[in-house]
């Protein structure tokens, strides 16, 4: 409905422009050249009714470039702190008044006058702006006469004061911290029983085109993705509901990126913020590009506990290992542990002794013996003599 109404104002103006390149050929005398001899009643009609059906025509294709425009100086311009936007702007409109005081000079010169006055308010113009940009302490620091700024600007001195003599250190009050919040780290669930536990300060945002993601999960034929997609969408509900931590829905999209991991890259460098995520290939995308990631992946493996050689376990020898005789278990955490001799406690509970632990990309590993085996051996008897050794 909009673009259609927008091609007919464009048909209107394409139209007008026709009458008037009519009147000014009536007026310079080029029709009588021709040796027309139309009433000049049927020559605007139909320099109007050609202009008309040139606008009707090239409408779409104007109305796509100033879309891609708009959208191309949107993400440019969501780029740039607000701070330089409103230096820019001022060294602007400086720029502009001054070339508005020397163009009245320039507009006398016969045909260069009015040439010289445009380049003169660009060049201008674009001066001030880079400079606005450049010095906007300096440009910004002038609004302070007026009481709402001087105001505004003492009282966060003063809060910036007031954290520096209690604490040692400074805050930012200029805006909320935001933590963006990914597909995978909200379908994980873990996120929900993190915020409850106060940890995670600020505002969790959402993007709006990671809740699309979600309902096209929750949509989904497959049975698997279906109830991960609603999973997740259960977990959003509980922490804006059962947690104590503001949540906030982010309209903003980035229609030139297809991904939706390199929008969320691209929305942590316009807001600054860092990602919540268990995404592996995301962590190191957005690593590169300078994007801070909280990974719960690593959140998870770093609050295991720390498990020394030599220590005692209880545990349960669940299945075999791939070596011949090894026995698997594992911890509450999902650490496994890979049991030495362990394949014939296989479903029993039996006390282990670690001796040795790796860290992987994966997790934490630890490998362990039977207890009752060290035992036996430093009593001098094998295992196989366990029978020999009760009777």
């Amino acid at each position: 409905m909009i673009r259609n109404l927008i091609r007919g104002i464009i048909t209107l103006l394409f139209g007008a422009l026709g009458f008037y390149v009519d009147y000014l050929l009536l007026r310079l005398n080029l029709l009588q050249s021709f040796k027309w001899n139309f009433s000049p009643v049927w020559t605007y009609v139909a320099m109007i009714f050609l202009f008309a059906c040139l606008g009707f025509l090239v409408a779409p294709v104007t109305i796509r470039s100033v879309l891609k425009l708009m959208r191309w100086l949107d993400s440019r311009l969501t780029r740039v702190p607000t701070h330089d936007l409103m230096g820019g702007a001022i060294g602007g409109i400086i720029g502009l008044i001054i070339s508005s005081l020397f163009s009245n000079s320039f507009i006398s010169i016969t045909f260069f006058g009015p040439l010289l006055a445009v380049l003169l308010s660009l060049f201008l113009g674009y001066l001030g702006v880079t400079i606005g940009m450049k010095r906007k302490e300096d440009v910004l620091g002038f609004l302070n006469f007026i009481p709402k700024f001087r105001d505004r600007g003492e009282k966060q001195k003063e809060v910036k004061a007031d954290q520096i003599l209690e604490t040692g250190e400074s805050i930012d009050v200029e805006g909320p911290h935001y933590k963006i919040l990914d597909t995978s780290v909200i379908i994980d669930g873990r996120i929900a029983d993190i915020v409850k536990t106060g940890f995670i300060e600020g505002t969790l945002l959402i993007p709006s085109f990671v809740l699309e993601e979600l309902r096209h999960i929750a949509d989904s034929s497959d049975l698997l993705k279906r109830n991960r997609g609603r999973r997740g969408l259960d977990i959003l509900n509980q922490i804006s509901k059962e947690t104590a931590i503001r949540v906030h829905i982010h309209e903003q999209d980035f229609d030139d990126v297809n991904e939706v991991d390199s929008k969320l890259v691209r929305l942590g460098q316009v807001l600054d913020s860092p990602l919540l995520t268990n995404d592996y290939n995301l962590n190191k995308v957005a690593e590169l590009q300078g994007v801070k990631v909280l990974n719960i992946n690593e959140l998870a493996n770093s609050l295991k506990p720390i498990v020394l050689p030599g220590e005692e376990m209880l545990v349960q020898v669940m299945k075999e290992g791939k070596e011949p005789g090894q026995g698997v278990a594992y911890l509450d955490d999902g650490t496994m542990i890979v049991v030495d001799t362990g394949r014939r406690y296989m479903g029993q509970n039996i006390t282990v002794l670690v001796t040795s632990v790796l860290q992987t990309a994966a997790g934490r590993m630890i490998f362990a013996k039977p207890k009752s085996s060290l035992e036996k051996k430093s009593m001098g008897l094998r295992p196989t003599d366990e029978v020999n050794a009760i009777g």
